[in-house]
């Protein structure tokens, strides 16, 4: 997949879909949600959504949208209060574009920034130079945006590692009677637990952990189904975690089937992050540039 469409940074071209997905999806919704809602409506093959970055693994697709995010934030386009949930502004609300206006934004912005520097030189050599920055750093930089060093970490564990840490999650999620199996005869579970949803019902659960940097083959959540079904103790529920991700064909095959939860990488690190466990909460304050710019230029 090319890096560059037209000499430009290929995340441009996502500004207008994540303003339709977010109008689509009532104004507001989750990061996973708008990818999910763009690659379903735009038709994107299976080769890009499940593309990764060479070095560190991770989904380029996710990170461009990401990217894409920043700039509508700093265009006022969408409220910067919140990272999990995003949100439309008014103007976002009224706001269409197309690639040539989202490309006006990024230049826009670019601007903004070159002149923030103390030691510019030409406007347009400057400016050149910022946005060949932006489209090399990329790859870099961009990976910020979906917090790629937990997943990195969470891949970085042993096999057993990695199942008994998926049971230390569960238990934070209220799950209960936690059993890690023996891996040489788990039959394809790595472990069983109880989900308790209230006084008087529970659900009884399977889990298998797939700790991987690519995508999990559809036959591997096939044979879990299969598995789940013949399996000599009864199951209401089968979570199959990874830190990878999965195929859409894996992802239909979850809609159909009430038994099956999948949960991929950037779901997994989302659940780390909600109960804070094996993480640092930090505050980080960026500046607000639409506050600042009224103030740049005042004589």
């Amino acid at each position: 997949m090319s890096k560059k469409k037209n000499g430009q940074a290929e995340f441009i071209k996502w500004f207008g879909p994540v303003l339709d997905a977010l109008r689509a999806l009532g104004g507001s919704a989750k990061p996973r949600e708008i990818t999910e809602w763009i690659g379903t409506s735009y038709k994107i093959p299976d080769e890009i959504l499940n593309a990764r970055y060479k070095k560190s693994g991770q989904l380029r697709f996710p990170n461009q949208i990401a990217w894409a995010r920043q700039y509508l934030v700093w265009d006022e386009l969408l409220d910067s209060s919140k990272h999990g949930v995003w949100t439309l502004t008014p103007k976002g609300w009224s706001t269409k574009l197309n690639e040539k206006q989202s490309h006006d934004i990024f230049l826009k912005w670019v601007k903004i920034f070159q002149d923030l520097r103390e030691n510019k030189e030409s406007v347009e050599g400057e400016k050149q130079k910022v946005v060949n920055a932006q489209e090399e750093t990329e790859t870099e930089e961009g990976q910020i945006l979906i917090k790629p060093s937990l997943i990195e970490v969470l891949q970085s564990i042993s096999p057993v590692g990695f199942e008994h840490l998926c049971g230390r999650l569960l238990k934070e999620y209220n799950f209960e009677d936690i059993e890690i199996t023996q891996r040489s005869h788990d039959g394809g579970i790595d472990g069983y637990a109880t989900l308790k949803l209230n006084p008087f019902v529970s659900l009884s659960v399977f889990f298998q952990c797939k700790r991987y940097q690519g995508t999990v083959p559809t036959e591997k959540v096939q044979a879990f189904i299969g598995v789940m079904e013949t399996n000599k103790r009864s199951v209401e529920k089968g979570l199959m975690i990874t830190t990878g991700s999965f195929p859409k064909s894996a992802l239909d095959i979850e809609k159909s089937n009430i038994k099956l939860e999948l949960v991929d990488g950037e779901k997994l690190v989302e659940m780390f992050e909600n109960v804070e466990l094996g993480v640092i909460p930090k505050t980080i304050f960026e500046p607000n540039m639409k506050f600042f710019e009224q103030y740049r230029d005042m004589k």
